[in-house]
């Protein structure tokens, strides 16, 4: 990553984290779409992983509520069924619907009530790793509450000109989240609300391959279960991206709330929505969302994840087989 790109106005800090002795409690919004079929052969598991960590690190956070995103009526199924074998807390965690469309912002679903009543009665961090239209759609229609959110940690950003090119960088993909709902990310940034943003540039330190899970073909009913669903989308993966296994995404910006100290990150770095040619084969235009302390001309400011230290890996390996 040259540096030109970003400026030289601050330096790279890695947290030092503090320890507490009570779990952080905190919001998790998801598009998780593990085991839906699809006409490519799998869909993303990396949500469930993230999920399924978050409830075996129930001494760094807990879970207040769920809301789904994309797909929100299969999402919430989903989580339900994984919470039933994963959830050992002994706590109910409650599933809500959200938006299906993610160009409904506005429009209240029960994932927006729940998490506007939610942020009422207590300050909390919201972990989004899916496209951000609950979130926006609580700021839209309850801006008052805005103070109510500690932080928004989201899987989404890169830096000028990072391509998002997986494995043996065959093929370039886009800013999924991001791209999905980008006037989401306005409502956001617009709010004040503190952002966090661990995407592509952090996460592919991260990667899982086949032997790293095999174990799950053993395990409980919920472990054979999600090996089932891995399967495919390591394929998927090999197919596309030439390697046999896959980056678990959504398990950095978990780890910025559970293990800080493994990440490097950019603070207060300015953020920008540009404009520019298609990087994914399109023959258009698309939005980018960047960081970059050159950035003199715009407000919003966010804590950017950029590396992941070594032993990140072991982390979200040993959380499924806790």
């Amino acid at each position: 990553m040259a540096q030109n790109t970003l400026g030289t106005s601050q330096k790279p800090v890695q947290q030092t984290g503090t320890v507490s002795k009570q779990p952080r409690r905190i919001w998790l919004d998801t598009d998780i779409m593990v085991g839906m079929p699809d006409k490519r052969g799998a869909r993303e598991v990396d949500d469930a992983i993230t999920l399924i960590m978050a409830l075996r690190y129930a001494d760094k956070v807990q879970l207040v509520g769920i809301s789904t995103v994309t797909y929100a009526e299969y999402g919430y199924n989903v989580t339900r069924k994984l919470l039933g074998w994963y959830n050992r807390t002994g706590r109910k965690i409650p599933v809500y619907r959200g938006s299906d469309t993610l160009r409904d912002i506005g429009l209240e679903t029960d994932a927006s009530l729940a998490m506007a009543a939610a942020l009422r009665r207590e300050r909390l961090p919201i972990l989004a790793i899916g496209p951000l239209t609950n979130v926006a759609t609580v700021l839209k229609n309850h801006p008052e509450l805005a103070k109510q959110i500690e932080e928004v940690v989201v899987c989404a950003g890169r830096t000028p000109s990072l391509p998002f090119r997986p494995g043996l960088e065959l093929v370039t993909v886009g800013d999924y989240n991001f791209e999905m709902d980008p006037e989401a990310f306005r409502v956001l940034f617009n709010s004040g609300v503190k952002v966090v943003l661990s995407g592509y540039e952090c996460s592919v330190y991260t990667f899982l391959g086949r032997t790293d899970l095999d174990f799950l073909a053993g395990g409980s009913e919920g472990d054979k279960w999600l090996s089932k669903t891995l399967g495919p989308w390591q394929m998927l993966n090999k197919n596309v991206f030439g390697v046999d296994g896959f980056v678990p995404w959504d398990t950095t910006p978990l780890g910025y709330l559970t293990h800080p100290n493994y990440f490097k990150y950019y603070e207060a770095i300015p953020v920008r929505i540009n404009t520019r040619a298609d990087d994914t084969g399109g023959s258009g235009q698309k939005p980018f969302l960047e960081v970059s302390y050159d950035y003199k001309d715009t407000p919003w400011r966010a804590t950017y994840a950029y590396k992941t230290l070594p032993g990140f890996e072991e982390i979200v390996i040993g959380s499924l087989k806790k």
